[in-house]
């Protein structure tokens, strides 16, 4: 018999950064693929996947913070590269984009290729084909999004400055406390 096989995909993450933006353990299935503009089938075999992965609580709930946190800190950029392309215009993101467009002052501006925006930059194609459209309704999903894509291709100081926002965002100020609870 042959083994399965289950990876991540880029879907993934676009959910468990849903779910982190919400604040809601009791999230359901059907809005939030509404909210990112995924189908319900989508989203729920994404929740299968991470919770394989143990990204996700057992039940299919609550997002494992620091597994997650050390997935985008040490993986993400190998699992899903990006290089910057083409100038486009587009919605900003990476070191372009809040909160690190207030920390990092560039002329070389990174965007997801869209009619949306506003701004012309490199393009980074995002991590999923409907970010742009759930970024601009989640300002929270939005910034977490922005954060992720410089670990994906920012420069050494860009990682830095990007994993520490991340780390308040998504692990809190009590960052040494491990939760079991599930």
């Amino acid at each position: 018999m042959k083994a399965q096989t289950i990876s991540m995909k880029p879907q993934d993450i676009l959910l468990l950064l849903k779910i982190i933006s919400m604040e809601d353990e009791n999230w359901n299935q059907k809005p939030t693929a509404e909210a990112l503009n995924m189908s319900q089938s989508e989203v729920s075999e994404s929740v299968a996947r991470s919770k394989y992965a143990g990204l996700l609580g057992p039940k299919g709930k609550k997002v494992m913070r620091l597994a997650l946190m050390d997935f985008l800190e040490k993986g993400i950029r190998y699992v899903f590269p990006q290089h910057p392309g083409a100038v486009v215009r587009g919605m900003p993101t990476s070191h372009s984009a809040p909160p690190l467009n207030q920390e990092i002052q560039s002329t070389e501006h990174y965007v997801w290729p869209s009619g949306k925006g506003s701004v012309r930059g490199h393009g980074i194609a995002p991590i999923y084909p409907s970010v742009v459209e759930a970024a601009l309704n989640d300002t929270k999903l939005y910034e977490l999004l922005a954060l992720v894509d410089a670990l994906r291709v920012g420069r050494a100081r860009e990682r830095a400055i990007a994993t520490k926002e991340l780390r308040k965002r998504i692990i809190g100020s009590n960052e040494n406390s491990i939760d079991y609870n599930f």
